[in-house]
């Protein structure tokens, strides 16, 4: 080839330190990312020796000057096939790396550039960002037009090949705009999805990059500048402790109606978390265009010429056509069917079609409000379109970014993109709310009122976002909504019902002796019916499982499907069920006696105070976490039974965990004073502890609640605490939600005097 006078891509002089001059380029915006990629320029164009041939370009971020505070460089050394290229390319890494930056790198050829690229689609995307930096301008500029050339020629046939390696990495991130902690280059939505717009929008298939799509990158481009600033370091997950300081850096602060209580504005993290949700949902949005655009031409090219798409008609006024749905002729008019917007949501969902866009456009502009009550046709076709099981999510989607969700539910504005702090949940409430009715279809065939249930589904944390429980503020709300929806007085009562009660049986079947005849009437008296109970176990399956894996577990699902049992026996005979009876092999034979079994640890030993916290302690020891533990006493002999889970994953050697019992119900110190030292060291953090105290929920006890934060040995320290205070504690039910814990501790006996309460109390305190 020619020889070529050697250049760079910057005029800036370089520096003549080692470390990278990106570090000295702080702040966030897209100026600020423009000099860090000038910055980077200049510094690589010194280190590359000059000679003929030889071409340093740059892809990824700066290929596209986007360079983040703690982002890497990919880098690219193109030749002709000049000599010594392996110790030249050593000459430039080396540096690189001495200078604390990360790297991705490669050594090739014009022609094996090329023919990578061919081979592997992601290659061929990143080098429709490469950009000429140092060295052999030619050299690089002739692999960049190639590169678009070959790209623009082949594109349309690669496409789905791209497309199964995007859902791929959708799966694995999900879907930024819902998720509370997305990522924000990897997620549905995210940074790289932008990469893909770009990659159509240069095949020039559809105009991806509209002005909107364009402002929404910018912002997330600034979002993980912020990210990257506020932590230190290259992250590109925003989680939930790093909101309020992005929010800061970004200047992002809450109205003076939600100032502090000094009157200063607070940097708000769920306004930030907001923004991301509605960046992300606009490139998604445009990336869905995008993949029907070409889709569409794919399909036209394999059709020909002059054949013309099918209309085949899929449900009242809606038809297919060309794989998306559209109106029918008819259905056009000057004042079209109220319920029109919905029953074309409805087919979207059961067809697992997309909607056009322009008649999502015109349905937005021309539909008319629905009356209060709805029609019996928009009630159908709203209990279809949440009942269509995975075709509920897209069509939900498409309709809420026309706004037509907000015709249907007014109230659905307030709950788009609202973040939930319970660390248990994954998602917004908007999703949340769509998922839970998602989960609910499949427990349709088990219920008599399947319609019911998922409308409860759906707005059973409608009252998420306002002050107080939202449990009992929803419940009116979405009894008002069922109401307008149309549904018969009574009926609407059960929806505010399903509402107020959804937390019920969680509750009381991981906080609440279920032997106890007491808790079963208790929920019986609430639940009232068996066809409301059975609603409400299917409601409270559907939103454990939208929540997030953390909500559920074997065991909760046992203790929920244990209380609705004897709730159900209770309410069918009018007789509450007595509590079962204990083991026969735990009240006869030698003590001490110990059984473990995969999910259950039983102990029986002499009668004496302590030994429900010895036992606590000893599996603590074990790394064994105590979800339920029971205290009883049979012909002078206690007895312990504990329902346990492994702490990290890995269950105890049973033969070490029963040893350790027999030695420590019998007394051996040793096994104590380990016990001793090690919940010492595990005292928790977090927030204070608080006591709450509860009269009438037991038979033969009061129950004292603890509200803490989790720690290995908590229940050990506490039943010790108690037992020193001479307090008898006959059953403990422990719930963890995320990095806290519900412990509740049945007292033997009549309800305290307000000191006795507040010396057990101040005992429990001192023990967290």
């Amino acid at each position: 080839m020619t020889p070529s006078t050697r250049s760079t891509a910057s005029d800036t002089p370089a520096p003549t330190d080692a470390s990278a001059p990106a570090d000295g380029v702080g702040g966030i915006g897209e100026a600020v990312r423009a000099r860090r990629a000038q910055g980077y320029d200049a510094w690589l164009g010194s280190l590359l020796p000059a000679r003929d041939g030889i071409a340093l370009v740059a892809v990824g971020g700066l290929g596209r000057r986007q360079c983040a505070p703690h982002g890497d460089l990919d880098l690219v050394l193109l030749h002709a096939g000049v000599p010594g290229v392996d110790e030249l390319a050593a000459s430039l890494w080396y540096p690189i790396w001495d200078a604390g930056v990360r790297l991705d790198h490669s050594v090739r050829t014009l022609a094996e550039a090329l023919s990578v690229a061919q081979d592997d689609v992601k290659v061929a995307l990143a080098l429709l960002d490469a950009r000429f930096v140092a060295g052999d301008r030619a050299l690089a500029d002739q692999l960049v037009r190639t590169a678009v050339d070959h790209w623009r020629r082949t594109a349309v046939r690669r496409l789905p090949a791209l497309r199964e390696i995007t859902e791929a990495r959708w799966r694995t991130h999900g879907e930024l705009a819902f998720l509370l902690e997305g990522d924000l280059k990897e997620a549905a939505g995210g940074l790289r999805d932008v990469g893909l717009l770009r990659a159509i929008a240069t095949a020039g298939i559809t105009d991806a990059l509209r002005p909107a799509v364009h402002a929404a990158h910018l912002r997330l481009l600034d979002t993980r500048d912020a990210l990257h600033q506020q932590v230190g370091r290259r992250v590109d997950r925003l989680i939930a402790q790093e909101r309020d300081g992005v929010a800061r850096l970004l200047g992002l602060r809450r109205s003076p109606s939600e100032a502090g209580p000094d009157g200063v504005a607070v940097h708000d993290g769920d306004a930030l978390l907001r923004r991301v949700a509605g960046d992300a949902r606009t490139i998604g949005h445009a990336l869905d265009d995008a993949w029907r655009a070409a889709d569409r031409l794919r399909s036209g090219r394999r059709r020909g010429g002059d054949d013309r798409p099918v209309r085949r008609p899929v449900a009242r006024d809606v038809v297919e056509h060309d794989g998306e749905l559209v109106l029918a002729r008819t259905a056009i008019g000057a004042r079209p069917d109220p319920s029109l917007s919905l029953r074309v949501a409805a087919a979207a969902a059961a067809t697992r079609l997309p909607i056009a866009r322009a008649t999502c456009e015109w349905l937005a502009a021309y539909c008319q409000p629905l009356p209060s009550p709805w029609p019996p046709a928009a009630r159908a076709a709203l209990t279809t379109l949440l009942g269509a099981g995975a075709g509920l999510l897209p069509a939900w989607e498409t309709c809420d970014r026309y706004g037509l969700i907000d015709g249907w539910l007014p109230e659905w504005t307030r709950m788009r993109s609202l973040p939930q702090h319970n660390p248990v949940h994954r998602f917004t409430l908007d999703r949340h709310l769509v998922q839970t009715a998602y989960e609910a279809s499949r427990h349709t065939r088990d219920v008599d009122r399947p319609d019911l249930l998922l409308l409860a589904a759906f707005l059973h944390d409608i009252g998420k976002g306002l002050p107080g429980d939202h449990s009992v503020v929803g419940a009116p709300i979405a009894e008002e909504v069922a109401g307008r929806i149309g549904l018969p007085a009574s009926e609407a009562a059960l929806i505010g019902t399903l509402v107020r009660l959804h937390l019920l049986l969680p509750d009381v079947a991981t906080r609440r002796d279920l032997s106890d005849p007491k808790t079963v009437a208790g929920v019986a008296e609430q639940v009232g019916d068996t066809t409301t109970l059975d609603l409400l176990h299917a409601l409270v399956q559907a939103d454990a499982a939208a929540t997030g894996p953390a909500a559920w577990s074997d065991w909760k699902g046992r203790l929920v499907a244990e209380l609705v049992g004897r709730v159900r026996t209770a309410l069918d005979t009018g007789v509450v069920p007595p509590p079962p009876a204990p083991d026969p092999a735990l009240v006869a034979g030698p003590l001490p006696v110990v059984h473990l079994a995969e999910d259950r640890v039983s102990v029986a030993a002499a009668d004496r105070r302590g030994l429900l916290a010895t036992v606590a302690g000893c599996l603590a020891l074990h790394r064994l976490e105590v979800l339920a533990a029971d205290a009883t006493t049979v012909d002078g002999r206690a007895l312990v039974e504990c329902r346990v889970q492994p702490r990290y994953g890995l269950g105890p050697d049973p033969i070490a965990l029963s040893t350790d019992l027999r030695r420590a119900v019998n007394g051996d110190v040793s096994v104590t004073q380990r016990l001793r030292g090690r919940a010492l060291a595990a005292r928790g953090a977090g927030a204070a502890p608080r006591v709450v105290w509860h009269r009438e929920a037991a038979t033969d006890a009061v129950l004292l609640e603890l509200r803490a934060a989790d720690a290995a040995g908590l229940l050990y320290r506490v039943t010790c605490a108690l037992d020193e205070a001479g307090a008898q504690v006959r059953a403990a039910r422990i719930s963890t939600l995320g990095g806290d814990v519900v412990d509740v501790f049945y007292l033997v006996g009549g309800w305290p005097e307000d000191a006795e309460r507040a010396r057990l109390e101040a005992a429990v305190l001192s023990a967290v």
